[in-house]
């Protein structure tokens, strides 16, 4: 059998059984100081997938930093088959604001594929098509909410492709929806690129919150447990991700300060009191309802709110059965990995 070859990224070489650390020149900030897209590689002795995991395309969204930090600290990575590209930080120029956006305010994950004559956003999408996604054969890319707004542990995908319901199965996350694909979205460019990809949300932005990063890690791991890059593990019985039908977001009918003590994961009944939104004075108070009954993926931190901000994202299910599980699952796994 013929030796594995190397992989190069960027201008570095890694061997068979090697790990690297690459920094892909970006474009310089008007300082002179130089961006660069760091990337960590752990190249495999043996055959297998090419996977990305990548993080914090939107530069506020922190979590999955340290989900790929503890990736790349695992001892079980000495036995990987396949290639793992690890990007823990895609929008450098975000993270190092503390905000979602590049400098010229564009959102990075609307900007795919690119082009190297475009904007900067479209240009750092570019570099990372060609010198990551082109060499991969599976993606994962990590996010979390976003203004003052925090996930359920979920995976978006699209499940027409046989491939990506395999993994989504397996990455085990409480729900997965099946998500449209958005434009010029990074999952959009890898889906036409015939590469199968998950998206993983969880948490909120700028905190690092414990139950989405366990959840996040584990999936992980447990994707590429089931793509043969590490050893298969008896698992313990688990209740299966669900897949919901349809999400929407509750939005509120006044202006004002809401009052809720719903915790991600709640399941409502038709009509069920979700919220209650209260004026500064006290004289008036307007009861926000469930439309239908379904399970809480997502919530918004901020008490304070215009008539029509999103409150609540609310998914429904099959059965009244299947929210429950999805509510026992998320209690289950939030006792052993702790709420954040």
């Amino acid at each position: 059998m013929p030796a594995r070859k190397s992989i190069t990224i960027g201008d570095v070489c890694v061997k068979p059984g090697a790990r690297a650390t690459i920094d892909l020149p970006i474009a310089r900030l008007y300082t002179h100081t130089e961006m660069n897209l760091p990337v960590h590689v752990v190249h495999g002795k043996k055959e297998g997938p090419v996977l990305f995991v990548s993080a914090a395309i939107h530069g506020d969204e922190i979590n999955g930093v340290e989900i790929v930090r503890r990736l790349l600290k695992l001892k079980l990575l000495k036995s990987l088959k396949g290639t793992l590209i690890a990007i823990p930080i895609v929008n450098v120029y975000g993270f190092i604001n503390r905000s979602r956006y590049l400098p010229d305010r564009r959102d990075l994950n609307r900007s795919f594929p690119g082009s190297y004559s475009g904007s900067l956003a479209s240009h750092l999408a570019r570099i990372f098509m060609n010198e990551i996604v082109a060499k991969c054969t599976h993606g994962i890319d990590i996010h979390s909410g976003s203004s003052n707004r925090t996930n359920l542990p979920q995976i978006r995908a699209t499940l027409d492709s046989p491939e990506v319901e395999r993994l989504a199965n397996a990455f085990g996350a409480p729900v997965i929806v099946n998500a449209r694909l958005r434009d010029n979205s990074l999952r959009e460019a890898v889906i036409d690129m015939g590469i199968p990809m998950l998206l993983y949300e969880g948490g909120e932005s700028l905190r690092f919150n414990e139950h989405p990063i366990a959840v996040g890690l584990k999936g992980v791991v447990s994707v590429m447990r089931e793509l043969g890059m590490l050893p298969k593990k008896e698992r313990k019985k688990v209740i299966p991700s669900i897949v919901v039908k349809s999400t929407s977001w509750v939005r509120a009918n006044k202006s004002g300060i809401i009052h809720s003590a719903l915790p991600l994961g709640s399941v409502v009944k038709k009509d069920q009191i979700m919220a209650c939104i209260v004026d500064p004075i006290g004289d008036h108070e307007e009861k926000l309802l469930a439309p239908f009954e379904g399970i809480v993926i997502g919530s918004l931190n901020l008490p304070l709110v215009h008539k029509g901000d999103a409150i609540f994202h609310l998914a429904s299910a099959e059965s009244h059965q299947d929210l429950e599980e999805i509510s026992d699952m998320v209690l289950a796994e939030s006792m052993v990995n702790g709420r954040g």
